[in-house]
């Protein structure tokens, strides 16, 4: 087998970009099916599985990114981590500061998914480069533990008074955190992103075994009888440490780890033993340039948003609310017109995505 290339990896990154950009972006926020929600606070629903599986998928293809460095920490390696996270982090500031005319750095937010997604990759990539390899599993398990620990010794698991929430409040104050919830809390949190960054490591845990088998049907019974462990786990802890996405708690690094690595084996019996592959060139697109993909759909949400159109009547309203009021509710209703504008913004996004790509333009993690 081809120990250097994996239809899979390509798809299944690009599926996950598609899916955070139909779940942040409905046509209205209150029509939205209940699977196409996160969890208000402890519980878990596609929607959250999302965000964790893209983390994931990061941490397989960091495997077979780094073959090219001999699985060492040499300069090379380090400042291609060290730029890729810096830019990623900068992006992510340009993203949640557009239009920039309202630009408030008292208000500056200083967290957020493209943030984690930097922080979570490069220490990642230190951790998986610097601790051989056979310790991995044992350091993940003692970061896990000991995040559970903190959580539980410094606060409880709630809203208010959670340990995540105390350090960012400490650290930043309330004006530099998320305020989504209803008040100060930031989802990406720094204490938080202890545990994304295991869950990038099980991806490279992952990407080991694929990228070192060499039977892919043993690949994949194997990577399903793993997949059932973290899930049952995740299940058991969840008892005393309760699925959490807002929280990323150990529970649920287990849960999304093990159901993407039931996802996975799907993928590579689909695309590289049967080779069944004529539905995945929409995603490779997306897979292709996930970063831009999905800070184009952030930019361009916040542009319908901020243009203005007034009614017939004289109300004021956006473009994006227009949109789905007079195009798609009118033709498939609330809940059903929301999905419908969702996968057209998708589509939207897609569009410019394949324009880089056919221009070879590339921004990868």
């Amino acid at each position: 087998m081809n120990p250097n290339r994996y239809h899979a990896l390509d798809v299944f990154r690009g599926i996950t970009i598609a899916g955070m950009i139909l779940v942040n972006t409905p046509g209205n926020g209150d029509f939205t099916f209940a699977p196409l929600r996160h969890a208000r606070w402890h519980g878990f629903t596609p929607t959250d599985l999302v965000f964790p599986s893209f983390l994931f998928i990061v941490g397989v293809a960091m495997r077979f990114s780094f073959k090219a460095y001999q699985f060492q920490l040499t300069p090379a390696p380090r400042t291609k981590i060290l730029k890729r996270a810096a830019l990623i982090f900068l992006i992510g500031y340009l993203v949640h500061t557009f239009p920039y005319h309202n630009f408030d750095l008292s208000h500056l937010r200083y967290l957020g998914v493209l943030q984690r997604i930097a922080l979570s990759y490069a220490a990642a990539a230190f951790v998986v480069l610097l601790v051989p390899r056979r310790y991995l599993s044992w350091l993940s398990a003692g970061i896990l533990l000991g995040y559970w620990l903190i959580l539980w010794a410094f606060g409880d698991y709630e809203l208010t008074t959670n340990a995540v929430r105390r350090l960012d409040l400490w650290l930043f104050g309330p004006n530099h955190l998320y305020q989504g919830d209803g008040l100060a809390f930031d989802p990406e949190g720094l204490l938080s992103t202890l545990p994304s960054i295991v869950t990038v490591v099980l991806g490279y845990l992952t990407g080991i075994a694929v990228q070192e088998a060499e039977d892919k049907d043993k690949l994949t019974v194997q990577l399903v009888g793993w997949g059932i462990g973290l899930v049952v786990a995740a299940l058991v802890w969840n008892i005393g440490f309760p699925l959490n996405k807002k929280l990323w708690t150990s529970s649920f690094v287990l849960l999304a780890a093990g159901i993407d690595l039931l996802i996975l084996p799907v993928l590579i019996w689909v695309l590289d033993i049967r080779s069944w592959r004529g539905w995945t060139p929409f995603f490779v697109v997306f897979g292709a340039n996930s970063i831009v993909a999905y800070a184009v759909s952030e930019v361009l949400a916040v542009l319908l948003w901020s243009i203005p159109v007034t009614e017939a009547n004289g109300y004021q309203t956006s473009a994006y609310a227009w949109s789905f009021w007079h195009l798609t509710q009118p033709l498939f209703g609330n809940y059903l017109g929301s999905l419908i504008w969702a996968i057209l913004f998708v589509l939207l996004c897609w569009l410019v995505c394949y324009g880089l790509y056919r221009r070879k333009v590339f921004l990868k993690v």
